[in-house]
């Protein structure tokens, strides 16, 4: 799991007037709206006696007071900064120590989702958010969906942009291996910044949704997906030279074995509601069916060394976003999962990713989570 990237922490309307906790990256985050309704995302551990500022029990839960989150345990209050504003058992008149603060994260909301940037890069260093480019644009419509897999990330970035698979496990995608003439076509592979992809020429069995089959006007689907950053990735589907399918998909690590999946997709026809409800219910069948898969495949989490896999010419989108990954650890930006989770089993140490913050002011109270030494 990596730090600097942004990740989708809820859907928007998932938050309202009361904090609500969040794991990613293995930690615990609490999300909150001030009186304005804007989203805020802090280290869910108050740096008093560490309580959980999200605390969802309801005899003494976590609140909103104004602009603030309220700490369940002792009252204390911290702003949308990190900094706390308001220690009860000081007194009102008393000055709070400049080390009273935890990690604050930036957040944006776009596309329904609430996301937040999960590490300390300074604004004009950070990767930029995956762009679902027809998001509110005429002659395009939408759908929002979130599912979750029993299984890591990159299992399921990997799982996206594999043209191999869709043969076997998605009926109406290829012949499900019936046709002896079965071969993947040649991909045109797509390089970009933050990540690799590829469009390919299918020819496929076709959905049984009557109403769907009428916007096509070819047996060949143009089609790809491709990765962008470590965790979220788009899938383009041209059933005809004039309907369009984009999907944007980010996933978020919730911890290395398991993955909640947020899903943009969005449209060019069949507008109307009634389309929108059969894809809905379509997307569901395909996703459903690759969670069948993934939730078995063996390890959950990719292996580190490529030899431990047998791969094909197939698979060659699949390493080279492999190539990325090893391009972000280079970076230092890849937890030490394995360090962290050893000194979280102790039961004496909780980690915070660290926030822009700490690249200038020092200080902490809570350890930043070990990462994977740079190079």
């Amino acid at each position: 799991m990596f730090i600097n990237f942004w990740y989708p922490a809820c859907l928007a309307t998932e938050l309202s007037d009361r904090p609500l906790k969040v794991m990613m990256l293995g930690l615990n985050f609490a999300l909150f709206r001030d009186k304005q309704g804007a989203a805020h995302c802090l280290s869910n551990t108050c740096i008093h006696r560490g309580g959980s500022l999200a605390c969802q029990g309801d005899a003494a839960p976590g609140k909103v007071v104004g602009n603030n989150i309220q700490c369940p345990y002792h009252g204390w209050q911290f702003n949308k900064d990190g900094d706390c504003v308001k220690i009860p058992s000081r007194g009102e008149e008393a000055k709070i120590p400049p080390r009273a603060r935890i990690d604050a994260y930036p957040v944006q909301e776009k596309y329904g989702i609430v996301f937040v940037f999960l590490g300390d890069l300074a604004e004009e260093d950070r990767p930029p958010l995956m762009e679902a480019v027809e998001y509110d644009q005429e002659g395009w419509a939408v759908n929002l969906q979130t599912y979750n897999l029993q299984t890591s990330y990159q299992r399921s970035i990997e799982n996206a942009i594999d043209p191999a698979h869709n043969e076997f496990v998605h009926p109406t995608h290829g012949f499900s291996g019936q046709r002896p003439d079965y071969y993947v076509p040649k991909l045109d592979l797509i390089e970009e910044e933050w990540g690799v992809g590829f469009m390919a020429d299918y020819e496929s069995s076709g959905t049984p949704d009557e109403k769907y089959v009428k916007l096509r006007d070819k047996k060949t689907t143009r089609a790809g997906s491709g990765s962008w950053g470590p965790s979220q990735f788009w899938t383009r589907i041209h059933p005809s030279g004039s309907f369009f399918m984009h999907q944007y998909t980010y996933d978020l690590p919730i911890d290395e074995n398991n993955t909640r999946v947020f899903l943009v997709n969005l449209r060019n026809a069949g507008l109307d509601d009634e389309m929108g409800a059969r894809l809905r219910e379509r997307n569901l069948i395909v996703a459903q069916q690759d969670i069948d898969v993934l939730d078995e495949v063996e390890p959950t989490q990719t292996p580190a060394d490529i030899s431990k896999e047998f791969m094909v010419p197939a698979d060659s989108c699949i390493i080279k976003y492999r190539d990325y990954i090893k391009s972000y650890e280079k970076r230092g930006w890849r937890i030490d999962v394995a360090k962290m989770n050893a000194e979280r089993a102790t039961g004496k140490i909780v980690h915070a990713i660290p926030s822009p913050r700490r690249k200038t002011e020092d200080g902490w109270v809570l350890d930043q989570v070990p990462l994977v030494p740079a190079g």
